[in-house]
């Protein structure tokens, strides 16, 4: 009988070390209010959705023909311009409709001379795009010489945005 007294005994010794060193683990309690919870909820829900908007916008950019631009008083393709043309060129294999080039110039020039070289910059955009395998029945290329700048300015970072050819689905 003494047998089981010392092994009850050595149990609830065991038990109440147990208990003892158990108890003074280290523990961190995780206490949430509501407002904490509802501000990381929103933070979390805003963070979405900009990811949503940043991917709407990157896919927009993607199916969005882009303009080109163009060197002073030139008309001809830089190197530059045709890798935008041949994106557009993707996308206006996808998508039916008419397309619209429109020719754009600097203010510096007549506005004869401006319209005409806004029209040959819209022709070069229409043959290239033309070798491209985009369907001339499509394309209509029109000038707008000086008019309609993208940026008013009478400086050379403004004319470099005014010579320009912009591509429009109609």
């Amino acid at each position: 009988m003494k047998k089981y007294l010392a092994v009850i005994g050595i149990f609830l010794v065991f038990a109440f070390c147990l208990t003892i060193f158990g108890g003074c683990a280290d523990k961190s309690a995780v206490v949430r209010d509501d407002a904490a919870t509802e501000d990381e909820a929103a933070r979390r829900a805003r963070e979405q959705a900009e990811r949503e908007a940043a991917m709407r916008a990157r896919d927009a950019a993607l199916l969005t023909p882009q303009n080109i631009y163009f060197d002073y008083d030139q008309s001809n393709i830089r190197p530059d311009a045709r890798d935008t043309l041949k994106h557009n060129a993707t996308i206006f294999s996808h998508k039916s409709g008419k397309i619209v080039i429109e020719g754009y110039c600097d203010e510096r020039g007549t506005a004869e001379y401006n319209m005409a070289l806004g029209q040959r910059r819209a022709q070069e955009a229409k043959r290239y795009l033309m070798n491209l395998g985009v369907s001339a029945s499509r394309m209509q290329a029109i000038s707008y010489g000086e008019e309609n700048p993208l940026d008013p300015r009478s400086t050379e970072e403004a004319w470099a945005k005014n010579r320009r050819a912009e591509f429009h689905l109609k």
